[in-house]
């Protein structure tokens, strides 16, 4: 089935809905918003074979993926409404009045998050469903209170039209009101242009290629009210191979990395598009393990054909720079969306003179940078970009003598990894899927986990408001684990 582009007149009208529907969802009581989530999660469920026959005929990724990826979003939708209905996340804080205070009484001060307004969600090529219609944007800003707008990734435009249907029936039956979320298609930039620069509009997520991310940013940031634009971009998710580990376990980590370069054919954020070690004899057997295993690995099929197509485009470009030598390929297949998984090394001085080798080819490859000495290690570590993740191999010795190294990966990356690959992206309150620029447009928060409700809020205090006109969660009644300041005594 083809769809069609969303008109500008009723992308306007679509923004309109969506900031009436958000005066009175952002005043929802906590418990409803909790049942809407849960009930997105049971209509999704609902949809069974067909949701995930219909994802698979798009995007060509397994069963098993699809299945998995369905897990992972129901479970986003039931995470977040637990968050909600606990109802601490609000972050309110009390500091009561001091009237006798001297030189000057001291006013009843009430501080905490509050929804932002209607929030446009781009669905992911690369996930459709755990980063798209019903994913973790949309979720976490519907937990937020706000109202979404999502704008579906032609590459699934059925996958996504199934779960908008899916999350349409779960706000009629739990009464949230309509407009609250809203789905709209379009291939065409204006489609997205128009979204972003709508005045009512107050907030972006994204996930997608950096030049796709840096337009939409751009665009908020040139409105007469800039608004943020939460976009996850580009990471190559530098490796670093230490030595004395290299030399205990070289075939062990080439296997690992292997599996992790490979992992979906190529095509995560988390990618490890990027590994540097010190050249010597124990790094060439982790080579040549390598390479043998990547020449043959299976070659699956990527998710579109815009997307290998510019992994082909972005493969034969890092290949053809100076002193880049291909070690291995696989050549299994042919179809014109294989993507075949390569691996390449070159030195580090022809690294650091080479601005592109630091940019990503997004699919099943990775680059090795082979580093004369320890010195040069860290220069081509300080030379790199803003990382989603960087991983560190080594024994528990070197590492504690690499302290600084560690130091040094903390200022490029969102999350560090020791002794693992960064493919694989857990659920949970400790998770940070966020690093400094171009991984992301702002590295102080994260797309996943619970913490990514704080993409779409904002402080709001009231002083000297009387009880009958607080929220409910800055009222004095209100029984929640909430930390209070009553006059300047901490408690909880």
């Amino acid at each position: 089935m083809e769809y069609i582009d969303t008109t500008l007149p009723e992308i306007n009208a679509a923004v309109l809905r969506s900031q009436e529907a958000f005066m009175s969802y952002k005043n929802s009581d906590r418990k409803k918003k909790a049942m809407f989530l849960r009930a997105i999660a049971d209509e999704i469920e609902a949809l069974g074979n067909e949701l995930v026959n219909t994802a698979m005929s798009e995007t060509y990724l397994p069963e098993a993926r699809i299945v998995g990826e369905r897990g992972r979003t129901t479970g986003h939708c039931r995470m977040f409404a637990d968050l909600v209905e606990e109802g601490s996340w609000v972050e309110a804080r009390i500091d009561t009045a001091l009237p006798d205070r001297a030189p000057a009484p001291k006013p009843d001060i009430r501080k905490m998050l509050v929804p932002v307004g209607p929030i446009v969600v781009f669905g992911a090529a690369n996930f459709p469903l755990a980063y798209s219609t019903a994913g973790g944007d949309t979720i976490s800003a519907l937990a937020a209170g706000c109202t979404v707008i999502v704008k579906a990734h032609p590459a699934h435009a059925a996958t996504s039209t199934l779960v908008a249907k899916a999350i349409d029936r779960a706000a009629k039956k739990t009464g949230i009101g309509e407009h609250v979320f809203q789905h709209v298609h379009g291939k065409s930039f204006e489609v997205g242009q128009a979204l972003v620069e709508h005045p009512l509009t107050k907030g972006v997520g994204f996930t997608g290629s950096l030049a796709g991310g840096k337009v939409l940013y751009d665009l908020a940031q040139r409105r007469p009210e800039p608004i943020p634009v939460f976009a996850e971009m580009s990471s190559i998710n530098p490796v670093i191979l230490l030595p004395d580990s290299l030399s205990q376990q070289a075939e062990k980590t080439a296997e690992m990395l292997a599996s992790s370069i490979t992992l979906g054919v190529g095509q995560f954020c988390t990618n490890p598009g990027l590994i540097l070690a010190i050249d010597n004899p124990s790094l060439e057997k982790f080579i040549a393990v390598l390479s043998a295993r990547i020449e043959v690995s299976a070659v699956g099929t990527m998710l579109h054909e815009g997307i290998a197509a510019n992994y082909v485009a972005k493969l034969k470009q890092s290949l053809a720079q100076r002193g880049v030598k291909l070690e291995g390929k696989s050549s299994a297949g042919s179809e014109n969306r294989a993507g075949m998984p390569a691996v390449a090394s070159v030195s580090a001085t022809d690294f650091l003179s080479n601005e592109l080798l630091t940019e990503e080819v997004f699919g099943p490859y990775s680059l090795i940078v082979k580093c004369k000495d320890q010195n040069e290690l860290h220069r081509v570590i300080n030379h790199l970009k803003g990382q989603l993740t960087s991983s560190v191999v080594g024994v528990e010795d070197e590492l504690a003598q690499n302290a600084d190294l560690l130091q040094s990966l903390q200022e490029k990356a969102g999350r560090l990894i020791i002794n693992g690959v960064p493919t694989g992206v857990e659920v949970c309150p400790s998770m940070q899927h966020g690093g400094p620029f171009p991984s992301t447009t702002d590295s102080r928060f994260t797309s996943v986990g619970v913490d990514a409700i704080k993409r779409f809020v904002r402080p709001v205090s009231f002083q000297n408001f009387p009880q009958s006109l607080l929220p409910v969660e800055l009222k004095d009644e209100n029984p929640m684990n909430i930390w209070r300041l009553y006059n300047n005594e901490w408690r909880k």
